[in-house]
């Protein structure tokens, strides 16, 4: 049944002219419609945020953990609907659905702990000439009002990253979630005005990133965006947002080496989860694996068996692996990028197909560094396996791309272990483990267009606070 939801503006849920229909990414049937923000309401948003970082603000470190602490239990209380929101529009299958539900619950834990830990540092003054008597510290106070853009993919705990460390040290936020899943958000708005959070300390307004997005962007009232999504818009955020600061989580092509050392079993089941899980459409992903020659075979057999007793179906039946991806459109993006490889020479080994808005997973090999399904983003269950010969041969090839977010390697030898943590410039390498491996209190971040800057609890705290550098003279 569909829904009437509302924006959250001032503590209150408020009505729009126009809608946004947000629909079942299954069977496309309308499950809710959300109010489009236009500027009037935009306005009412911003206003409401400075003052209720005015209130935010001024509240102790321990009733900010209070509040975050009771978010968390709320969540967690509301696991099932959560879940089934999730999985009807963002079309996750609801094994992940629940999967990010619980996530979300740890990351206003370690919030609501992280707030009661935000300190600065003494700096020794008379290390400089002329600072005898004197006695210098730091203290960390936040920014201001923070306008937070996240995507389709992970629409609770994506968001929780964004709202919870920004709470913690006492900022308002201005929320624009995707246009394709809107719902998680507003649900868990109505989580944390029921936590205590108070009035205008957080706002939800929903629109397109030309409108919306771009006002929040460029309005001199916002003193931080904090952005989840493609390297050309992050740029784009960049260059309009003027001095103030900027967090942008984009994009990637996470490469994985599997040396012949590594216990094959366990790494063919991480890395088929890896690759295929959500339909690929995780900014860590799998999308290159670099396989040793001597077991290329053995790996790429048995990845490929796993890979077929993978269920195709819909998102809310607990037994399904892969569901649709977000739109159609993606979806046949996906299919012209992988018959644009076979073309230049590449095989498909399984999948290749499209049914609507679902694309089959899909194993590629005899792949060029230069196909966009090897050089860019594909975002899709789509993984090319690539055989090596030399371990190092294997770094340089993963290291060669624009992005750089995570790496996995398997191996038991630790210097070659070592050799690919120096040897590839990304925010993580993952050893003996997939590079979709994420803990919600782990710094996480990328390097060249995978972005700036850094989130987990206590990073993103250290990027949504100023340093306020106080010096004390001591006269005799």
């Amino acid at each position: 049944m569909s829904e009437e939801y509302k924006l959250l503006i001032g503590g209150k849920w408020v009505d729009g002219e126009g809608k946004i229909e947000v629909k079942n990414k299954y069977n496309n049937q309308k499950i809710g419609t959300v109010p489009l923000t236009d500027r009037k309401l935009y306005e009412k948003a911003i206003e409401s945020a400075q003052d209720g970082f005015h209130l935010l603000s001024k509240l102790p470190s321990y009733k900010r953990s209070e509040i975050l602490e009771k978010a968390s239990s709320l969540i967690e209380k509301n696991q099932e609907n959560l879940t089934k929101i999730i999985a009807q529009e963002a079309g996750k299958p609801v094994k992940f659905s629940l999967a990010e539900v619980k996530r979300a619950v740890q990351t206003f834990k370690f919030a609501s702990e992280q707030a009661k830990q935000i300190h600065g540092e003494t700096v020794p003054m008379d290390a400089a000439l002329g600072g005898e008597k004197r006695i210098g510290f730091f203290m960390r106070f936040p920014v201001g009002v923070i306008g937070a853009i996240s995507p389709f993919n992970f629409p609770l705990n994506l968001v929780a990253h964004k709202l919870a460390p920004a709470i913690a040290c006492g900022n308002s936020v201005v929320l624009k979630p995707a246009t394709l899943t809107p719902l998680t958000a507003l649900k868990l708005g109505e989580l944390l005005l029921e936590a205590g959070l108070s009035e205008g300390a957080l706002n939800i307004i929903v629109g397109p990133g030309s409108t919306v997005g771009n006002w929040l962007v460029t309005d001199q009232r916002i003193q931080m965006i904090t952005f989840t999504g493609s390297p050309p818009v992050g740029k784009e955020i960049k260059q309009k947002s003027g001095l103030k600061k900027v967090t942008l989580e984009l994009g990637n092509n996470s490469p994985c080496i599997i040396d012949k050392s590594c216990v094959l079993n366990l790494t063919i089941s991480r890395c088929v989860v890896g690759s295929f899980a959500y339909s690929g459409q995780v900014c860590i992903s799998i999308q290159r694996i670099y396989v040793h020659k001597d077991i290329f075979d053995k790996f790429a057999s048995d990845f490929l068996e796993k890979t077929k007793n993978l269920k195709i179906g819909d998102p809310q039946d607990e037994n399904t692996d892969i569901g649709p991806m977000i739109t159609e459109g993606e979806a046949m993006r996906a299919e012209e990028w992988v018959e644009e490889a076979v073309k230049d020479g590449a095989k498909i080994l399984i999948g290749g197909e499209r049914v609507g808005s679902v694309y089959y997973p899909t194993v590629l090999t005899d792949v060029k560094p230069e196909m966009k399904v090897v050089r860019l983003e594909i975002f899709a269950p789509v993984v090319s396996l690539i055989s090596f010969d030399d371990f190092s041969d294997a770094v340089r090839m993963a290291d060669d791309s624009i992005y750089g977010l995570q790496a996995g390697i398997f191996t038991k030898d630790i210097n070659k272990a070592f050799e690919a943590v120096k040897g590839i410039k990304v925010g993580g390498v993952i050893i003996n483990d997939i590079p979709t491996y994420r803990a919600d209190q782990m710094p996480y971040g990328g390097v060249k267009e995978s972005g700036i800057g850094r989130e987990g609890l206590k990073y993103a705290i250290e990027e949504m606070t100023d340093i306020k550098m106080v010096v004390i003279n001591l006269p005799e």
